[in-house]
């Protein structure tokens, strides 16, 4: 069966964020984590933290096209600095192509905000070498904190 992707997918899907516990959901268009090729929409809400993270594997350089919204994209070197952002927008800088093994992570700055994903599969649940040591865990105290310091890259109250 055929997915078109139009106006009323990215406004389910992010309402559907809105109302998730972590601000994000996703829409995966390949069959399993098992899959190859991992092809998915990402909802991301204002609020919403993702750790700064790399993935290892050669394979697992990540691409990411902005569909509605605006997130900012952030890399950082192996100590936590910033060395690189951008903002992506569907009218603007549209996406980003992420090498494998650097450090990322990305904040919604504006609600409505989906991303289309495209990365090599299968899917596994990143190691400690690749979660930032530098950055807080999901859940734990810091994360607020740590947030508000990446969206004031982009001067975002």
């Amino acid at each position: 069966m055929i997915s078109v992707i139009n106006s009323d997918t990215l406004s389910d899907l992010s309402a559907a964020a809105k109302t998730s516990p972590r601000l994000r959901k996703n829409q995966n268009f390949h069959a399993s984590n098992e899959s190859a090729c991992h092809r998915l929409l990402n909802a991301l809400e204002p609020g919403t933290y993702v750790q700064p993270h790399r993935h290892l594997d050669a394979e697992k350089d990540e691409t990411m096209i902005a569909l509605s919204g605006r997130f900012g994209v952030l890399i950082f070197d192996e100590a936590g600095e910033i060395t690189e952002q951008a903002v992506l927008a569907a009218d603007g800088n549209l996406g980003i192509n992420i090498p494998a093994g650097t450090f990322h992570s990305m904040v919604a700055l504006e609600s409505g905000s989906v991303f289309f994903e495209s990365k090599a599969g299968p899917y596994v649940p990143l190691g400690d070498s690749e979660k930032a040591s530098w950055a807080p865990a999901e859940g734990e105290p810091g994360c607020e904190a740590y947030l508000a310091k990446m969206v004031a890259y982009f001067n975002i109250a």
